[in-house]
């Protein structure tokens, strides 16, 4: 199983991207089973959860960082979650992982350990 994160790049402030988190090795049903969440590690700062999207894509959830500018929605068939944000700024570069898990709740944080594939990330860079 290998996630793909990808979308990362230069934009300026104010300006919008989409990152996807794409999946291999799930079989199609099983993906739907996945919570989905995105984490970003700005330069000398702990990484940080920022979203998540549970299974069947029923409830969100949004760090208070990223609130009303960021949506994070996925289309199950393509295997697929799709972070899009928008009215960037300076303080939203970094790098950008996804991760996929079963068992953990949108609702509640936990050790990185406990959650089972991560993509590779990709880095966003916000000019102001």
């Amino acid at each position: 199983v290998q996630l793909q994160a990808s979308g990362g790049g230069l934009v300026q402030a104010g300006g919008s991207l989409r990152l996807s988190c794409t999946a291999s090795g799930f079989p199609l049903n099983y993906y739907s089973f996945y919570t989905i969440n995105w984490f970003r590690q700005a330069p000398g700062k702990e990484r940080e959860r920022i979203s998540c999207i549970t299974r069947y894509g029923t409830d969100t959830y949004y760090s208070d960082s990223v609130k009303g500018r960021f949506t994070l929605s996925r289309v199950d068939a393509e295997k697929t979650a799709y972070l899009q944000m928008n009215s960037l700024k300076s303080e939203d570069t970094a790098v950008y992982y996804c991760s996929a898990s079963r068992l953990l709740e949108c609702g509640k944080d936990y050790e990185e350990r406990m959650y089972e594939y991560w993509g590779q990330g990709t880095l966003v860079t916000v000019s102001s």
